[in-house]
């Protein structure tokens, strides 16, 4: 009868393991960090990203995508090789029929600077990702870079250059010829070269789950029989082990561990053979100086955060620098082919001028050495418009290099011309806006301020780290461990004397299930609290960390109050080139019709017989250089309202230009 109802109970701690309420024993074994996992992830789910930037995509798996997709590698897509379809569109009868909103559209849709900065974007979205993980960051690009100069203006200084720049129409051939088809590059970051320490180390906060499985057998000869009953050792041994851990912001360490080993020995002083043992461990270790607090143990979540906004300043100042030097360009190819049109204006003139003075040689009214200065002014004005012509098919070779993305390769691009449509606006008096207004402008809108800002922010992040390192390393382990054993009851229970040893205990009689019952019934439990203390005598390394990222800190801070001097500098310059400019403009506006007037009271004279063709000549190259003079004053008023523009930080917004029809090219 009491067999019958031990096996009963067997049966029925069977079922317990196997079923329900062996699993929620299991749950409320780690049900007091659920808050604390919750919280975390509620954290690490917060908005971080620029809306519409490029996601990283990942490899499908079928039907197990869930299962597997955190283990394939992610696939960032391939940038498009080919033009956008906006170049074929602006092509008709051999003409790149090209506004300044097409060329700016065009630099957006195909200039590789710009596709490189959308990548960045993505790359600041595996910090995000690295950080959550409790990894350290790797840091993101903050570089831009600027287009080439290009040829400049009709015969003008480039009003970005130092020292001023001629046109050439010559082959390059040294690094310095080149500087006018080379871009350059110039980093926005505020930080120093030299990264910040470390700090205390965070804990891993992506769970890990771990599993091991080991079949082995030992058979091996012994001096004596007294503790087996044979002079050979015989045993076979099953075992394994599930290990689970995860780290949380507070600095906790949560490690949950579950053992089982199976024994077969072949000896006849075991009572229980084979031996079946397990175990059920829970262990936390809590940090109480160093390693401690939500905000220590997250800053590089928070740094992460900040090199997101930081990416998206960069880009957005990749933008304007792209645009801006965009309009530049297209400005100077305006310039370039309404010059182009004085040229052979001024070609045309001397040309009829020559005809004329050949006439009145041929009449007698003209010495012939009048004749030759007149055809020494058409070879002039020919070779000027040569030249001219030189100018205006380099600017086009870089306009189109710049603007696409096969250029030349592309025989449609290579063969057609490009018809500048939009032709500068004059200056109007009284339209320039009030300094102090363009100051306060420029200190709202400027990204590489805002960027420079989200630096210092993200270095105080920092710091946190390596102040927190000076502490002593102090913890709290607390670990609760439940053990279970069960055997099945050995065949040999008879010693040599021949009396009968003492049978095992009914409860540790079974298999498996026994255990795992004994184990969450805590039928053996192990208890362990205690606490670690590491004190680093004279912690010089940590405090010389702590003071060289103190001292990085408020170079950042200078280095910010540096670039908002340079940002009032630059607008306060820009604002003074525009004004220049535009009394430049009137003024050479003034001369070019003075000139003209002079010009026809000589011609006329001429025509009477009482002015030579020489003294025309005169006049006549006074008013090519009055033209030219007035298309390069326009040119570089309007490139002087462009920089101002850039100054201010209000390129985009000037041009129509949002930030998410910006990221993903058409």
């Amino acid at each position: 009868m009491k067999t019958s109802r031990n096996a009963r109970r067997k049966r029925r701690l069977d079922r317990s393991v196997h079923g329900r309420p062996v699993s929620t024993a299991l749950l409320y074994g780690l049900l007091a960090f659920a808050p604390l996992a919750y919280a975390q992830n509620r954290m690490d789910q917060s908005p971080s990203t620029v809306a519409g930037a490029p996601k990283i995509d990942f490899r499908t798996a079928g039907r197990l995508n869930w299962l597997f997709s955190d283990y394939r590698t992610p696939v960032a897509q391939p940038s498009r090789a080919g033009n956008s379809d906006r170049v074929a569109r602006l092509i008709r009868d051999g003409k790149l029929q090209l506004t300044l909103q097409d060329a700016i559209q065009l630099a957006i849709e195909n200039n590789f600077d710009v596709e490189l900065r959308r990548y960045d974007l993505a790359v600041a979205e595996t910090e995000i990702l690295r950080a959550k993980g409790g990894g350290q960051l790797r840091g993101v690009p903050t570089s831009i870079s600027e287009l080439p100069s290009g040829e400049g203006g009709p015969g003008e200084p480039l009003l970005t250059a130092v020292g001023g720049y001629t046109p050439v129409v010559q082959l390059p051939s040294s690094s310095a010829d080149l500087a006018t088809i080379t871009g350059t590059q110039s980093d926005l970051s505020i930080l120093s070269a030299t990264p910040y320490s470390a700090g205390s180390g965070i804990p891993a906060f992506d769970p890990s789950v771990s599993a091991n499985v080991a079949l082995s057998q030992t058979v091996y000869p012994q001096s004596d029989a007294f503790s087996t009953g044979s002079n050979y050792f015989s045993s076979h041994t099953l075992g394994g082990s599930a290990l689970y851990s995860q780290g949380f912001s507070t600095g906790t360490v949560l490690s949950a561990s579950l053992q089982g080993n199976r024994l077969n020995e072949a000896s006849t002083r075991l009572n229980l053979n084979p031996f079946v043992s397990g175990s059920l461990n829970v262990s936390v270790v809590q940090p109480l100086l160093r390693g401690f607090g939500i905000h220590v143990n997250r800053r590089f979540i928070s740094i992460a955060k900040s090199e997101s906004s930081i990416e998206a300043d960069v880009f957005r100042q990749q933008l304007i620098a792209t645009i801006s030097d965009v309009t530049r360009l297209y400005w100077d190819l305006v310039s370039l082919q309404q010059d182009l049109r004085v040229k052979h204006e001024s070609l045309l003139a001397a040309e009829r001028l020559n005809q004329d003075t050949k006439n009145e040689v041929d009449l007698g009214t003209q010495a012939p050495v009048d004749l030759t200065s007149a055809m020494a002014q058409v070879a002039s004005n020919r070779q000027a418009l040569i030249n001219a012509q030189g100018l205006v098919l380099q600017q086009e070779l870089l306009l189109k290099e710049v603007l696409t993305r096969k250029g030349i390769s592309d025989s449609s691009v290579a063969s057609a011309s490009i018809d500048a449509l939009t032709q500068i606006a004059p200056p109007v008096a009284d339209q320039t806006p009030q300094l102090a207004d363009l100051l306060d402008s420029a200190m709202k809108q400027r990204p590489d301020l805002a960027l420079a800002e989200a630096q210092e922010q993200s270095s105080r992040a920092a710091l946190t780290g390596s102040r927190n390192a000076l502490l002593p390393e102090f913890n709290l382990i607390a670990s609760m461990q439940n053990n279970g054993g069960a055997g099945t009851v050995s065949a040999n229970l008879v010693a040599s004397s021949g009396t009968t040893s003492t049978a095992p205990p009914s409860n540790l009689v079974g298999g498996y299930g026994s255990v795992l019952g004994q184990i969450f019934r805590r039928d053996f439990p192990d208890y362990t609290v205690g606490a670690q203390v590491s004190i680093p005598v004279r912690n010089r390394i940590a405090r010389a960390d702590a003071a060289r990222d103190d001292i990085q800190y408020r170079q950042s801070e200078v280095r910010v109050q540096q670039l908002r001097s340079q940002v009032r500098l630059q607008v306060g310059n820009a604002y003074i080139a525009m004004q220049q400019a535009s009394e430049s403009y009137h003024a050479a506006v003034e001369a070019r019709r003075l000139q003209e007037e002079a010009l026809d009271v000589q011609q006329a004279k001429f025509e009477a017989g009482v002015a030579t063709a020489y003294e025309v000549l005169q006049y006549q190259s006074g008013v090519a250089e009055a033209r030219s003079a007035e298309v390069s004053a326009l040119g570089v008023y309007a490139k002087a309202k462009s920089a101002l523009q850039r100054a201010t930080g209000a390129t985009l917004i000037d041009n129509g230009i949002t930030i998410d029809t910006t990221l993903s090219p058409r």
